[in-house]
This record gives C-alpha cells, sequence and structure tokens, in this order.
C-alpha cells in the first residue's frame, strides 16, 4: 500500500511535453494568484483595520457596540474577501494568457 501510495504520480501512461508544459504553466498560474492574494490581503488588512481601529475610538456608536470580535472580523472579511478575488482574476488572467487558440479551418 505505501509503495502505491509514493508511486501515485508514476502512470501507465507517458504524459506528452505538450501535457508537461501545460501542467507547468497551470502550476506557475496558480502560484502567481496566491502571491498577488496575498499582496491584496495585506493592503486590504491594512487599509481596513485603520479607519475600524479609529472609529471605535473616536465614533460613540462604534466604540458601544463594536467589541474585539466584531473589530476583528470587520478586518478579516476585508482581507479574506480581497485574497479570494484577487487571486481568481489573476488565475483567470494567467490561464487566458496561456491558452492556446486554434482559429477554425
Amino acid at each position: 500500500m505505501r509503495e502505491s501510495w509514493t508511486n501515485r504520480e508514476k502512470s501507465l501512461l507517458i504524459a506528452s511535453p505538450v501535457e508537461d508544459e501545460k501542467i507547468r504553466q497551470s502550476r506557475q498560474c496558480i502560484q502567481e494568484g496566491v502571491r498577488a492574494g496575498a499582496k491584496a490581503a495585506a493592503i486590504a488588512c491594512v487599509t481596513s483595520a485603520v479607519p475600524t481601529l479609529v472609529a471605535v475610538r473616536t465614533i460613540p456608536w462604534a466604540k458601544a457596540n463594536l467589541n474585539y470580535t466584531a473589530q476583528a472580523l470587520i478586518i478579516s472579511a476585508a482581507s479574506i474577501a480581497a485574497y479570494f478575488i484577487t487571486a481568481d482574476k489573476t488565475i483567470l488572467e494567467c490561464a487566458r494568457r496561456n491558452a492556446n487558440y486554434q482559429k477554425p479551418a
């Protein structure tokens, strides 16, 4: 069982160089998306944390109603949304760039 698990990438079929290139390009697209998403999440974290923390300390309604958990949820929701939206857009853009469209004959 252990041998079959370690050899799971070795297939009975021989992969073509074209398929290997497509796999390499897709992995590169995923890495680009993760990098871009992490950058966007970091920027969104800072840009949502500053106004949230300032509002909690200056606006009476926010001071009374937004506890630490609410503040963390506001900041993390913005960061998570920025990560997934940016990563998705980057991966799709990279996939379109790498797609080989063939003209109809």
